[in-house]
């Protein structure tokens, strides 16, 4: 009997410690509130191309209000027909990939219940929040028969089939490869009325737009994926445990802590290699024909952990997995997922031309600002997109050159940042909008432009003004402070009061709001221009010597010092109210610094002194990065450029701006 008691008991330990991984945590002190945590258990149907599967669902209600209903996104309903709300602002192209096969996607929950409990199937209704299109079936609300009170945790049992499309806005499949995302029953994120600072709270569950991509909880996920075994599996987190079934199918288990999402990826081609830095182990999966390119990624994603682990802060996940799509997936290219990410690059794509390294730096900044401060992308894009686009340009530049880190070929060379801010400052009308409406309000075609590189671009001006040290203290304090907090802009800017006051007092007024309120929630443009410099010829003394009317004064002082009075007028053509400085050089060598706080329209400079000025530059030191037109920053009365100059000049403008727009497909 003891013997039968010890092998029940050997058994039970075996089975607890393969399902539950609560008992091996990777953080042992929880790194977030954990407010969603989910085990799933999948089957991938490579025959209907379709999953089929059970989630438990434990989710906590942390705040001070009594709930009524719970919301879920069913992302995949975004392609369930051409009528959806995604489907109409994209016009079923997404990044210039469409669903050409007309292979639509489509979430069902077959089943809801509390667990053990009340079955709420019946109490699903699909509900529009930002729009009236009843079409649109991108998000579900569930009334519950008695309110969940504050600390209190729901559990629920949901079943679901989920329909693949093919491979469409970075997610599905194409032929034998999958890129699973957006694919469970997922709940949305509920903000208390202490929060809000309203009488209720209320549920932040918008509908899937062209525009946004997701916000959510933290918490744990365990998932249970069984598929074919010639496929090779790539996921968010750690792989924990994988058998071969007696079926040809194979059961893999993953394990992930205190992320907001969870996606992974099949395909029987993968190769893969792997690089360590520290304690993260980096691993990229590629086609074969790809496989060449497998130590680019693997550098770009060590370059990408070394700045942010020195200038943001600790990267604590200890794995990251790079998935570099065949080229008939494309579309599920440079997206990502937490420590999953997916690259993008072509067979020989060439060294100078950075793409490949772009994507993943980018792709990887994200797992700061869309996963550890998991800000809400939805509502202010700019502190994911905006952030993330900032820290792509620092670390592609830093890692590969100012001015070779896009491009650098055939004696034409661009830097990264040269490419972003050149992509505003392009742009045919930049004060179309702010940088500050919801991610699907913006005016057609401005949301990619002024979400991520007008943003990258007034960061950039921010930290030229304040100072790399500030700028980087700022940065840290931000992550410190925030990370697995959903901060909000108003947290964000917080923090820039904070650091600029205590690092540099008044110099910039009492706090930075007024420069928030100009790039930020303001839609004007950033424009100084040097109007004009005038010389003027003058002696000490004027008119005639005496009273005879017999001699001049000119006629005695030819030999003696002659005098200039010169003036320099600047203009503020753009309404963007930034201060600014002005260099002026003279002919003797002698140079003066003003500084102009940029508040008046117009500023002029006067001086009278032995020496003419020869030239003026504002903003000699390239602060305001954000004026969008530096070729008006300058003045000089000696000409030194030949109208064949300036045309070539602007010839090599547009071929900047081409290029960014080519890069901006990807």
């Amino acid at each position: 009997m003891k013997n039968i008691q010890k092998i029940f008991i050997l058994f039970f330990l075996f089975t607890l410690n393969q399902i539950n991984f609560s008992q091996n945590p990777l953080f042992p002190i929880p790194l977030s509130e954990r407010i969603a945590n989910y085990d799933i258990s999948v089957t991938l149907d490579t025959l209907e191309h379709k999953l089929v599967g059970r989630e438990i669902l434990h989710w906590k209600n942390t705040s001070t209000d009594k709930i009524y209903e719970l919301r879920f996104h069913l992302y995949l309903n975004a392609f369930k027909n051409n009528r959806s709300t995604f489907m109409i602002e994209s016009g079923g192209i997404h990044r210039g990939f469409g669903n050409k096969k007309n292979i639509w996607g489509w979430n069902k929950i077959t089943s809801m219940k509390i667990l053990d409990g009340e079955d709420l199937t019946n109490n699903i209704e699909f509900i529009q929040p930002d729009d009236t299109n009843s079409f649109d079936q991108s998000v579900i609300r569930v009334p519950l028969s008695k309110p969940l009170y504050p600390n209190e945790e729901i559990k629920l049992e949901i079943k679901f089939i989920s329909k693949l499309p093919n491979i469409f806005a970075r997610t599905g499949f194409s032929k034998d490869f999958y890129l699973i995302g957006q694919w469970f029953p997922k709940i949305g994120v509920y903000n208390s009325a202490e929060k809000l600072n309203a009488e209720t709270g209320q549920w932040n569950c918008h509908q899937f737009h062209l525009n946004s991509e997701f916000f959510a909880d933290f918490g744990d996920y365990n998932v249970d994926i069984t598929l074919p075994d010639k496929f090779i599996v790539g996921a968010t987190g750690l792989l924990e445990y994988e058998k071969l079934n007696d079926d040809g199918t194979k059961f893999l288990r993953y394990h992930a802590e205190d992320v907001i999402d969870f996606a992974w990826t099949a395909y029987p081609r993968y190769l893969s290699k792997e690089k360590e830095w520290e304690h993260v182990k980096v691993k990229v999966l590629l086609p074969p024909e790809h496989f060449m390119h497998a130590d680019r990624y693997l550098e770009s994603a060590v370059a990408s952990l070394k700045y942010l682990d020195e200038n943001v802060g600790k990267y604590p996940y200890p794995n990251l997995t790079i998935v570099d799509p065949p080229y008939t997936a494309m579309g599920s290219g440079g997206m990502e997922y937490p420590t999953f990410i997916t690259g993008m690059s072509l067979w020989n794509l060439p060294s100078n031309f950075k793409l490949i390294e772009i994507v993943t730096v980018h792709e990887f900044a994200h797992n700061y600002f869309m996963g550890m401060l998991a800000s809400n992308e939805f509502e202010e894009p700019w502190l994911d997109e905006g952030f993330t686009q900032y820290f792509e340009t620092k670390i592609m530049d830093a890692t590969y050159g100012e001015k070779k880190s896009f491009l650098d070929v055939w004696g034409y060379h661009f830097g990264d940042f040269e490419m972003t801010r050149s992509g505003y400052v392009g742009m045919k009308n930049p004060s179309i909008s702010s940088n500050s409406p919801f991610s699907w309000q913006f005016p057609s075609g401005s949301y990619g432009v002024l979400t991520y590189n007008k943003t990258a671009t007034w960061l950039t001006t921010l930290e030229r003004m304040i100072g790399s040290d500030t700028m980087t203290e700022i940065m840290k304090t931000y992550f410190e402070r925030w990370s697995f907090k959903h901060p909000t802009g108003k947290d964000f800017i917080n923090i820039v009061n904070e650091v600029v006051s205590k690092n540099l007092g008044t110099k910039f007024g009492n706090n930075m709001d007024w420069f928030f309120d100009e790039v930020l929630y303001g839609s004007g443009v950033c424009d100084y221009k040097v109007e004009r410099v005038r010389n003027k010829l003058t002696n000490n003394e004027e008119g005639f010597l005496n009273d005879s009317l017999l001699t001049k004064i000119d006629d005695k002082l030819e030999n003696e010092k002659q005098n200039y009075n010169s003036e320099v007028v600047i203009h503020r053509v753009g309404d963007v109210k930034l201060p600014v400085e002005v260099l002026i050089h003279f002919n003797n060598g002698e140079e003066i610094l003003e500084f102009w706080n940029g508040q008046e329209r117009t500023k002029t400079f006067q001086y009278k002194n032995g020496s003419r000025i020869e030239w003026v530059k504002l903003d000699p030191k390239n602060k305001i990065i954000l004026d969008v037109n530096i070729a008006n920053n300058s003045y000089t009365v000696i000409p030194k450029t030949t109208v064949v100059n300036k045309y070539v000049v602007k010839f090599l403008f547009w071929i900047e701006n081409t290029m960014l727009t080519f890069g901006m497909l990807f």
